[in-house]
């Protein structure tokens, strides 16, 4: 495929720091008494904005506590463990210095708050690769809406036919394919039938590779 720019999501694509959000999760939901395991994160809140996320939890399990002090507790905890513990998911540097070596231009466009934005694109040394950064906070709507993918190809100012999308998620998924793009699933689980809207399927970033050399 000719692709003239790459959108990728952050989350699972960029940095391995979905266990991180399960376990900030799982920690802020213990300090209301409940107790939910990394699966129930992976199937109700991957892949989603921070206020749906704790809507989520606030509506599932009925807790005496506001939205926006469940998310700024999950948001902390997330926080924290990127900058300890962050670490860049496997093929991504070499796909990167690819990509910019013949001149494709990036954006990034995430369910995350900007704060992690930034936290992560400190630790990985990544502000010198994506032209666009663009988080579904600044949207009126999170995915599976595609606002956030559309503001990104806006701002990258390119033809919507020529951007490819590198998503992780279910969510992601839905959103990228509602906005009109091309859009590869990145996931160890990529055999699952939920990722069959995608144009292509692969295990890790390394499988990328040989998409993008002409």
């Amino acid at each position: 495929m000719q692709i003239k720019a790459v959108i990728f999501d952050m989350d699972g694509v960029i940095i391995d720091s979905e266990p991180m959000w399960a376990e900030a999760q799982i920690k802020t939901l213990h300090a209301f008494g409940q107790q939910i395991t990394e699966q129930d994160c992976e199937h109700l809140t991957r892949g989603k904005r921070i206020d749906q996320i704790a809507h989520i939890w606030i509506e599932r399990y009925q807790l005496n506590a506001n939205a926006e002090e469940v998310a700024n507790q999950i948001l902390r905890y997330a926080y924290e463990a990127i900058l300890a513990q962050g670490c860049a998911m496997e093929g991504l540097y070499p796909l990167l210095d690819l990509l910019q070596k013949q001149n494709i231009p990036l954006a990034l466009a995430t369910s995350s708050a900007p704060m992690i934005i930034e936290a992560v694109f400190n630790k990985l040394n990544l502000w010198d690769y994506f032209r666009v950064q663009c988080s579904a906070n600044d949207e009126a709507y999170g995915k599976p809406h595609p606002a956030v993918y559309l503001t990104a190809v806006q701002k990258l100012n390119v033809n919507i036919n020529d951007c490819l999308v590198i998503e992780d998620s279910v969510t992601g998924l839905i959103a990228a394919k509602a906005a009109g793009l091309q859009t590869v699933i990145v996931n160890p689980n990529y055999a699952d039938p939920r990722f069959s809207l995608a144009d292509k399927r692969v295990d890790s970033l390394s499988k990328l590779m040989a998409t993008f050399s002409y």
